[in-house]
């Protein structure tokens, strides 16, 4: 028998993440221009329906079947052919059924290359995004997952990463600015939100996506999961505020879009610590994401990175610091494995390895892909179309009518 209280959570948790898409698509959609709204709401929406495919036919096999201590999985799960409808998920001691685990994990996969799409707005073809999807997934996304979490190398290692600092920020940001750096700068790089309430509509669903992305993390519901949860709302929060204070500082005004964009940042920074830290740590993680993404955001826009809507400064190098910050911060007493602060420097410098090989991984991986796609199907569009809005010149829809534009 099936714990139904287990069950019931992982299904809510699997909902919030799901929920975490549409509103990576409003905040996204409500930082894009006003031409550009539909072109990257629709390649984060259109990720719902190709992750999918790619999960249940290839995607989940090779994340979670094979041998262990390998880079990628095999397909004997392909189709999900060996996973009868009822089977227990033996990671949870057998307490819900195999079917929302591969859900839950679902979610992830689809978000993850959905995060990268901010970084080129306005420049990249949706036939060339389609294929960017596809293979992504199949040589970056995959393989980290298996590493990782489906008992790979790198989980030989001892490399943990709670919710996805290594396996979904890190790679996704330092694939954004290796797409940054290969389609180059927008011709019209100074366009302004055309939706602040969009993007705090998108906040506030991530945000709350987020507990499920955390908590549901733990896999099942003990003192970690609110452990995971609470960790997460507090280094949002204080992220929020710290990023708040010095936008105001800096510019004599208390900005809304930095208050909700530090916000993201904590989120993402305390991801792969959530269930490892104290409550104190989260805290200074928080502290810590507010101010160092801030920083990734201003040195970006100095050295001319045209990373328009700022992935890599708040998911790249937030998935940096906070795997970072795992290994310093993690305390035996919380879950089993001890940090830095109580003298484990060789899981500190595990932790550390790992996320600089995802990240340059994901950066060098992605800039060649972008190239052999390029010998496919155009990767940047037209100036024309670029200086048209791509929501028409693609799409030949429109998000606001004639007067409005």
């Amino acid at each position: 028998m099936f714990d139904t209280g287990t069950t019931a959570f992982m299904i809510l948790s699997t909902s919030l993440v799901m929920l975490m898409t549409p509103g990576l698509a409003f905040f996204y959609g409500g930082l894009a221009g006003k031409r550009n709204i539909l072109g990257i709401m629709m390649q984060t929406f259109v990720s719902l329906g190709i992750t999918t495919i790619m999960w249940v036919t290839v995607g989940y096999s090779l994340c979670f079947s094979g041998g262990l201590g390998g880079i990628i999985g095999n397909l004997d799960l392909a189709f999900l052919t060996g996973v009868p409808f009822g089977q227990s998920f033996a990671g949870a001691d057998g307490k819900y059924p195999e079917y929302i685990f591969i859900a839950y994990q679902m979610m992830f996969a689809i978000i993850t290359p959905a995060l990268i799409t901010g970084a080129f707005v306005n420049r990249v073809s949706f036939k060339g995004y389609l294929i960017f999807l596809v293979f992504w997934q199949l040589f970056v996304y995959y393989p980290f997952v298996h590493m990782i979490w489906g008992g790979g190398i790198m989980a030989e290692w001892g490399v943990l990463d709670f919710a996805g600092g290594i396996v979904v920020h890190a790679t996704a940001g330092f694939a954004a600015l290796a797409s940054v750096f290969y389609v180059g700068s927008r011709r019209d790089n100074q366009s302004p939100p055309n939706s602040i309430p969009l993007v705090a509509i998108g906040t506030g669903l991530l945000w709350f996506g987020w507990y499920g992305f955390n908590a549901g993390s733990e896999l099942q519901v003990d003192a970690i999961t609110t452990l995971a949860f609470l960790n997460t709302d507090v280094a949002a929060s204080f992220a929020a505020i710290t990023w708040l204070i010095i936008e105001w500082i800096k510019t004599g005004k208390p900005k809304f879009v930095g208050l909700l964009t530090g916000a993201v940042a904590g989120l993402a920074t305390i991801t792969p610590a959530a269930g490892f830290v104290p409550l104190w740590a989260a805290m200074l993680i928080g502290i810590a994401a507010g101010s160092i993404c801030f920083i990734a955001v201003h040195y970006k826009n100095k050295f001319g990175w045209d990373d328009a809507l700022d992935v890599w400064g708040v998911h790249g190098i937030g998935g940096v610091l906070g795997t970072i910050s795992l290994g310093v911060f993690a305390m035996s007493a919380v879950n089993g494995q001890s940090g830095l602060i109580e003298g484990d420097f060789t899981f500190f410098f595990t932790e550390v390895i790992a996320v600089v090989i995802g990240a340059l991984y994901a950066f060098l991986f992605t800039y060649l892909m972008l190239a052999v796609i390029n010998l496919i199907t155009p990767v940047k569009v037209k100036e024309e179309e670029e200086d048209s809005g791509l929501d028409f010149a693609i799409h030949c829809e429109r998000a606001y009518d004639e007067g409005a534009l």
